[in-house]
């Protein structure tokens, strides 16, 4: 059965078409021009009277034909050429045409065929695309599409909203139309009814490939170029003859009938002749493509149908009957024959996964065979073109079966039986391991229970959704313990599990199975590892086994030397010559690799490398090659599948996670597209990969030349990324695969119809951009390179790439308008800026540098000479810049014209960019912008194109449109989610995200959206009702908003960017649900807060609202130094800082003011020795429903999400806790608090003093919510929507809910070692990454398994530690310093502090300071000492009075790039000592069982 495409249309606006025209109209406002000609305007005409306007590129030529579509991502010059579209108006789905020109049509290959193109001509009627290139790039072409389309006389329209055609034709069995101009009215014309096949057929015959050994007649029913070819390539001699030929007396090996275009029935004349060889019982094979599959079934008895609008595109799924095994296939027809009424002894041989048609034929006793897709594949997949050497085979051996001739897979094992499976997390988020992995986790563990089977995880990541304890996708058990092959054994041991998940935790994961496997513990415990086997894992991470796998597939990476020690680093590069690139084994986002120009540098790198990996590999150095990725699926049965393809914006050089990338490629052409995938799916295939696997490429810009640069066996950030851009859930449907269930046999979960087995189709760009903070390092350079610097990133989704680049860098940062020379966080340019060394030498912010340089007259030539980024993505950014000037040229944005202000938004130029431009606010820019009419249209995203009807409302906006995608009655709730992780704003606040949201489900409200980061759950379609893939920003809050009539807006559980914007939502009318706006601005504002607090007598530090410099130094002579510097509305803890004498305070006192411009900002008495506390809580109406209260082990003065907590607290007394309780109900009161808030107060002997209040979830929810059993923004969301509470239930000030046998401790999780030369010291400013918790009956077991998760390796006993600490830390060290002794350490220290601990009769050694004078002789040297690994711990206590500073940091530093573990604070140095007298009672039990026994 055909499954129906068909879906009631969502409901169109009845202005639009009379709107879309308005935008032509004349008018006397302000009109842009641009570089482009100006194009002719004219109109696609639908048989239903429908009028649509769009821009000519094309011949300007009246043409009527049946309107079709094509889901193709590439391939527009096969595709205009491919004879099967005669008499069609072809709309391409794909919106962006055009971008890599037209090749040489005329040029010929060896055997006489067009090499370029499908035939002699174009055969369509004319083309409909939405956004086509002006300017194109590609080595190989010599022409633009439009100057092709003018030549060869068709037309051609952009500017059409494809998308809305494309849903028009699949709701309707037919569609006629015509591009029409003016001045050439036409009538409407059906071609079907015409003989299309006698139109495009040759009138005589041609013969290719002379002499060759296969005889074979090929009927031209609109032969491809690429058919003949194949068959000449096989050894045939091809004889093609017309369509009308009788070849019923020829002799012939064997006959051919090709494609073609229309009803076959227009031919009865061939039908007849094919029929009267069938009846001739020849033994000569028959073989028919597309038509030819037609021809050669009606032929034999069968009818045809007309399809309800036709297969066509590179991504349809087909199903081999007689085997199982499923291809992609590249189609174009609208015809099918309907296989119940073939005759006797003809079978169907293929069949349709998605709609079930037939996809071919085969006779069971005679040689005859047909496929109704093109196996030649131009364009599209090459997978099915064994079905020519299966024609030859048959040729050859005309008895032979048609089974035994059609290449048969191996024996698919069976489904797994299990009960119990094992998933490993990735820990903590760091650089180049972050909030993907949660998402990945989390969708594996949903499909593994969706199996029925028992999930425990492993992952001490307390902030994840991934470890929420209850839910229906959540895992039966979760252990919060480290992910070491200790630690896992111990699981296993306990839990039993027979299956183990290795590729959703990152590199951690992956490292840790192949350990397990080496030592033989699966084995041991029968444990069988899901997905790719540890062997193969094992030969993608080791750079030699990998180099030599893929030399057995004639497969190349670029030519590479493995190597394990520096020396044969040394004399490998020199046999590869300067520069070269260096990878690391077994290492995650690049850590250890980089570019070197020298042997010194080489030194230096490798020397870093080998403290984290036994390997490295020295390759040659292709930078400035284009970089691209696949991610590609294969099952057990070999299956094998490309979901996505993606491109570097940034040339081969800056790693993958740190380049701005766009999805689909952009510049590639079809031949290189399908190449690559081709590549990709032969790799998989070798390396046995069953899963999901990534693929990255280094592809020549000026040739076909290729090499592979790595594969990942695992599920990695680039896997999320094209998960969101697809709508295709990768590790769902891997973790499917790794219990051997089968691709076909999955459902694509956004049509709810189709096969998971299929390629996604986008009709839209993805660009996704990486979201760094390098700027609170100062000593870290702000280059990218190899190794992998940022923290998270934004994905923006559009229907040009100006659209989605402009949207995409919006979402980095709240301070980016777009495409500008702005620097981020409104730093500026230093006065030494060096603008050419700015374009060549990649950085942080070299897209700024970009738009500055075309500002400063630069040319497209010149900036690609400097970056060697593709000149087509340099045109469009050129484009850009160029209309915001001609918009700037207008000085009220209430003047521009409708055109002019539509063009704008459609190149991504939001209202506050445009009123900025033209001297106007946002609002004045918003308020003409609706008064034009001009709207965001609001789009689907359902991974075909429209060709089936999705079932999801996975959405995005974008004003490159004519139509919604569907209709807005729900009225429902919206939840502002967190934007990109950055420091301070992590995956805590998804789990806070997703926690509201799924509270808001459960009370049977409907939910909506908005968020843009592809890392996070929050943005996994099935989570809520409707998601907004799109930017946190009040321009398009409001528009979703207003659109969907919501009933009101949660901005309190997305961190800080939503939070900043409730006042102006409020402003604008928007009902923010829960604390008033107003009392949030309050808060937020460091002056306003304070003065508040001092007006209902709360403590606080002395403070001052700051106005000028004098004033600041002015505070600091009346309290003394050390003063604090605050700025209002920031997260964690940005540009705050310390200060200690009037340098500082000038340095920061403006980077603070460039910060919060726009608010003063304050400064403290900074109080030392001070602990601090949290309290997180809930209040409704003022009062206090719901707390819990942390301690920090650390002493005020470290960032709070720097800071180690421990809950329950331990050190406060009795009356400290009431007098917190007192400020806390006071607090609440004064603010009218209805919702989260969390609260940090800093605690002395005898006075308690607020350090500031958080409207909003705090980073801390997570853990404390997890840690008492209760989440905290299930009941904030209750509170805000006015939801009822049991109060007996909670955790209200009166009745705490403390943990009573256990102790939770959180520990932060840095990535130091990708930050070259930052300095590990804590401020207050936030450092860390991520962060993880671990579970116990005591503090120090609690400590010590936090601390080993979040990457520190305890010394071994009797192992040797360094001790270096500021003479003012001595007597508080000593006792410290004398347990380390007492437990068998061996202790060195620096020079005093040596001195100093002999003086009290615990032996230490000398070691000697690495840049200053030392007065002991022969001595180590402590950076040696450490790089030689004859240190196992070094312990570095500085304060602002240290002596040797720059000693000191070589000593931390040199720690870091050692690997050695480093501990800075006091507090934890004396915590970790007393912990470690307790490392082996550290047991595998976690919060579940702690938890768990208290009920019971």
């Amino acid at each position: 059965m055909t499954i129906l495409r068909c879906l009631s249309k969502a409901t169109k606006p009845a202005s639009v078409w009379k709107r879309q025209a308005s935008y032509f109209s004349s008018s006397n406002a302000c009109n842009v021009s641009s570089d482009r000609s100006k194009p002719k305007r004219a109109f696609l005409h639908l048989d239903d009277g429908t009028k649509i306007p769009g821009y000519s590129f094309g011949a300007e030529k009246s043409m009527s034909g049946e309107i079709v579509f094509n889901t193709g991502l590439t391939g527009y010059t096969e595709s205009l050429t491919d004879p099967s579209y005669k008499g069609q108006i072809l709309n391409l789905t794909y919106p962006l045409v055009g971008n890599y020109g037209v090749p040489n049509i005329a040029e010929r290959d060896v055997y006489g065929l067009i090499k370029n193109a499908e035939s002699e001509r174009i055969h369509v009627s004319g083309l409909l695309v939405q956004d086509y290139s002006y300017h194109y790039s590609h080595w190989n072409s010599v022409m633009s599409l439009s100057d092709w389309l003018k030549q060869e006389g068709v037309p051609a329209l952009h500017g059409i909203d494809t998308r809305m055609i494309t849903k028009y034709v699949r709701d309707r069995s037919e569609v006629l139309g015509k591009i029409e101009f003016d001045d050439q009215p036409i009538e409407l014309e059906s071609p079907n009814s015409r003989n299309l096949i006698g139109e495009c057929s040759i009138t005589e015959p041609q013969l290719f490939g002379k002499g060759n050994t296969h005889r074979v007649l090929a009927v031209d029913c609109g032969t491809k170029h690429s058919i003949i070819r194949n068959l000449v390539q096989r050894d045939c001699e091809v004889k093609l003859v017309p369509w009308n030929y009788d070849f019923t007396q020829e002799e012939f090996d064997g006959l051919f009938i090709s494609n073609g275009p229309g009803d076959p029935l227009t031919v009865p004349e061939l039908i007849q002749n094919v029929k009267t060889v069938i009846d001739q019982g020849r033994k000569q094979p028959i073989f028919g493509i597309c038509m030819g599959n037609q021809i050669t079934a009606l032929a034999a008895g069968a009818k045809s149908y007309k399809l309800p609008m036709g297969n066509r595109g590179h991504n349809q799924p087909v199903r081999n009957l007689l085997n199982g095994q499923a291809f992609i296939t590249s189609q174009n027809h609208g015809y099918a024959i309907d296989d119940t009424t073939l005759p006797e002894g003809f079978h169907p041989l293929f069949v349709n996964c998605n709609d079930g048609t037939n996809e071919g034929i085969f006779h069971e006793s005679r040689p005859i065979v047909t496929a109704q897709f093109h196996p030649e594949a131009n364009g599209g997949p090459t997978d099915t073109m064994f079905m020519f050497d299966t024609f030859k085979s048959m040729m050859e051996s005309p008895n032979c079966s048609i089974k035994a001739s059609i290449p048969n897979p191996a024996v698919a094992p069976a489904k797994l039986k299990l009960n119990k499976v094992l998933m490993l997390g990735s820990g903590g988020l760091s650089i180049g391991q972050a909030g993907e992995f949660d998402y990945s986790g989390s969708q594996a563990v949903k499909a593994l229970k969706e199996e029925g089977l028992k999930t425990v995880l492993m992952n001490p990541n307390i902030a994840s959704v991934q470890t929420n304890a209850v839910g229906d996708k959540q895992a039966d058990t979760v252990y919060f313990l480290p992910v070491t092959a200790q630690f896992v054994e111990e699981v296993i041991a306990k839990e039993r599990p027979d299956g183990i998940v290795l590729s959703m935790g990152g590199q951690t994961a992956l490292n840790v199975g192949v350990e397990l496997h080496k030592k033989g513990i699966l084995d041991k415990y029968n444990v069988k590892v899901l997905g790719t086997q540890v062997d193969m894992i094992m030969a993608t991470e080791d750079r030699e086994i990998f180099a030599s796998r893929l030399k057995e597939i004639n497969e190349k990476l670029a030519p590479s030397i493995a190597v394990e020690n520096v020396p044969d680093a040394v004399k490998a590069a020199r046999e590869i010559k300067y520069p070269v690139m260096v990878r690391a084994a077994y290492c995650l986002g690049g850590l250890g690799s980089g570019l070197c120009e020298t042997e010194e540098q080489l030194v230096d790198l490798c020397t870093k490398a080998f403290q984290m990996t036994n390997q490295v590999l020295i390759e040659k150095s292709l930078k400035g090659w284009k970089e691209v990725e696949y991610e590609v699926v294969r099952d057990c049965a070999d299956n094998c599948v490309t979901v996505c393809n993606m491109e570097n914006f940034d040339p081969l050089g800056v790693h993958t996670g740190d380049s701005i990338v766009v999805a689909p490629s952009q510049t590639l052409s079809n031949q290189e597209y399908h190449m690559l995938r081709e590549t990709a799916i032969k790799v998989v295939r070798h390396f046995s990969i069953v899963g999901e696997c990534n693929i990255q490429y280094a592809l020549d810009p000026v040739s076909l030349d290729y090499c592979i640069i790595e594969i990942n066996a695992r599920l990695s950030r680039s896997s999320a990324l094209a998960s969101k851009a697809t709508g295709y859930p990768l590790a769902f449907i891997a973790a499917k695969l790794g219990l051997n269930i089968q691709l076909p046999e999955i459902t694509n979960m956004t049509t709810g119809k189709t096969t998971a087995c299929f390629e996604p189709s986008l009709d839209y760009i993805v660009t996704k951009i990486p979201r760094w903070d390098l700027d609170r390092f100062f000593r870290t350079p702000k280059e990218i390179g190899s190794a992998m610097k940022s923290v998270g990133e934004v994905m923006a989704i559009g229907r040009s790439f100006e659209e989605s680049l402009q949207k995409a860098l919006r979402m980095t940062h709240p301070s980016i308008s777009g495409f500008t020379q702005s620097l981020p966080a409104g730093k500026s340019y230093p006065s030494d800026y060096d603008l050419e060394e700015a374009l060549r030498i990649p950085s942080n912010t070299r897209i700024h540098a970009i738009c500055k340089a075309f500002n400063d007259g630069y040319s497209v030539d010149r900036i690609h000479e400097l970056t060697n980024i593709d000149k087509w993505f340099l045109h469009k950014l050129q484009y850009i810049v160029e209309h915001g000037d001609e918009l700037q040229k207008c000085s009220d944005v209430s003047a521009l014209s409708a055109e002019t202000l539509k063009t704008a938004k459609s190149l991504g130029f939001s209202d506050k960019q445009i009123g900025n431009l033209c001297g106007s606010s946002e609002a004045d820019s918003r308020s003409a912008r609706l008064g034009k009419g001009i709207v965001p249209w609001v789009k689907q995203i359902d991974t075909m194109a429209a060709e089936y009807p999705a079932m999801t409302n996975y959405l995005y906006c974008t004003y490159n449109g004519a139509e919604h995608d569907l209709t807005f009655d729900d009225n429902g709730t919206m939840v502002l989610g967190c934007g990109p992780y950055h420091i301070g704003s992590s995956v805590e606040f998804d789990w806070c995200a997703v926690s509201a949201i799924r509270t808001l489900r459960e009370m049977g409200k409907k939910t909506i959206v908005v968020n843009h980061n592809p890392e996070t759950v929050s943005t996994d379609f099935d989570e809520c009702d409707r998601l907004y893939f799109d930017e946190l920003s009040l321009e398009r809050v409001l528009d979703i908003y207003q659109l969907e009539n919501s009933t009101g807006v949660i901005i309190s559980v997305g961190g800080q960017i939503p939070n900043n914007l409730a006042l102006p939502l409020h402003n604008n009318g928007v009902n923010v649900l829960g604390t008033s706006p107003l009392d949030i601005d309050a808060a937020e504002s460091r002056a306003r807060f304070s003065a508040i607090l001092d007006d209902i007598g709360v403590g606080q530090a002395p403070w001052r609202s700051l106005t000028s410099l004098d004033d600041a130094l002015d505070f600091a002579a009346s309290v003394g130094y050390p003063c604090l510097l605050r700025p209002s509305f920031v997260l964690s803890g940005s540009a705050m800082n310390v200060v200690y004498d009037p340098e500082e305070m000038k340095a920061f006192l403006k980077a603070a003011t460039e910060l919060s411009q726009e608010h003063p900002v304050v400064i403290t008495k900074f109080v030392e020795g001070a602990r601090e506390v949290e309290m997180d809580a809930v209040a409704r109406n003022g009062v206090v429903v719901a707390h819990a209260v942390s301690e920090h082990v650390e002493n005020a003065g470290v960032h709070s999400g720097d800071a180690t907590l421990i809950m329950p607290a331990q050190t406060l007394t009795n009356q400290q806790v009431d007098k917190i309780y007192e400020i806390t109900r006071k607090i609440a009161s004064r603010f009218s608090i209805s919702g989260p808030l969390n609260m940090q107060f800093l605690v002395t002997d005898d006075n308690i003093m607020v350090i500031e209040l958080n409207l909003r979830a705090s980073r801390t929810c997570p853990f404390v919510s997890k840690t008492i059993g209760t989440d905290l923004v299930k009941v904030a969301t209750k509170v805000m929507v006015g939801a009822e509470l049991d109060l007996k239930e909670l955790p209200t000030l009166e009745t705490p809910h403390n943990p009573v046998d256990y102790v939770g401790i959180k520990a932060p999780m840095f990535s130091w070692p990708r930050l070259r030369d930052a300095d590990p010291l804590l401020r207050c400013e936030m450092s860390s990454t991520g962060e993880v918790a671990c579970f116990a009956p005591d503090v120090h077991t609690a400590f010590l398994k936090s601390l080993i998760s979040a990457g520190f390796k305890l010394p071994p006993k009797g192992g040797n530690i360094m001790i270096g600490i500021q003479q003012s830390f001595q007597p508080a060290f000593l006792p410290t310093a004398k347990k380390l002794h007492d437990l068998g350490y061996k202790l060195c220290a620096t020079e005093a502090t040596a001195e100093y601990l002999n003086k009290h009769n615990i032996p230490a050694d000398i070691v000697g300071w690495p840049a200053s004078d030392n007065t002991c002789e022969n001595v180590g040297i402590a950076t040696k000492l450490i790089q030689e690994k004859a240190i196992d711990l070094v312990i570095n206590l500085p304060n602002n009075n240290t002596k040797y500073v720059q000693d000191n940091y070589m000593i931390r530093r040199m720690s870091i790039d050692s690997q050695t573990p480093l501990v800075t604070n006091f507090q934890i140095a004396k915590l970790l000592t007393e912990s470690l007298a307790k490392e082996d009672q550290m047991r595998p039990d976690s919060l579940f069982h702690y938890q768990k026994r208290a009920t019971v």
